[in-house]
């Protein structure tokens, strides 16, 4: 059955949503229901560039990733959990810690390189320093004189 839907989200699901013993899901009302696989970010403007801090709790330096490719910075992390860490536990009764990939990507201009970009990684945040650079100027378009 076809349900109606926004962004991906069925219209009734918090209709549908019976009480139950659970966590709130805050990001949820936010986020939609991918809440886990969205990197929460804040981008703030300064004269010079852009600071931009991503939350990625719980990751690693190792497992986060950064590209720079035609004007584009992709910022991609996946974590796996051990399953053999696991087992050693006991029997698993509720999972709410991230496991899996996401990423993200910010147009940053063809001009930026990846030397221009600096990124520090502390306490969960993924902090980058884009500095602003004025785009190549294309030149006027101008009529060729034809001789003859």
């Amino acid at each position: 059955m076809l349900l109606p839907s926004i962004f991906g989200e069925n219209l009734l699901d918090d209709w549908m949503d019976f009480p139950r013993m659970d966590f709130p899901d805050v990001d949820r009302k936010l986020y939609g229901k991918h809440a886990s696989h969205v990197m929460k970010t804040d981008v703030h403007e300064h004269e010079g560039g852009y600071e931009v801090d991503i939350d990625l709790p719980g990751f690693k330096k190792d497992e986060i990733h950064l590209d720079l490719e035609n004007g584009y910075l992709s910022v991609s992390a996946s974590k796996q959990l051990d399953k053999e860490e696991k087992n050693k536990k006991g029997k698993l009764i509720r999972q709410e810690r991230y496991s899996g990939s996401m990423q993200r990507s910010f147009y940053v201009g063809e001009n930026i390189t990846e030397e221009d970009i600096k990124a520090k990684y502390e306490d969960g945040v993924l902090k980058l320093s884009v500095p602003k650079k004025e785009e190549k100027k294309i030149p006027e378009k101008k009529t060729i004189a034809i001789e003859g």
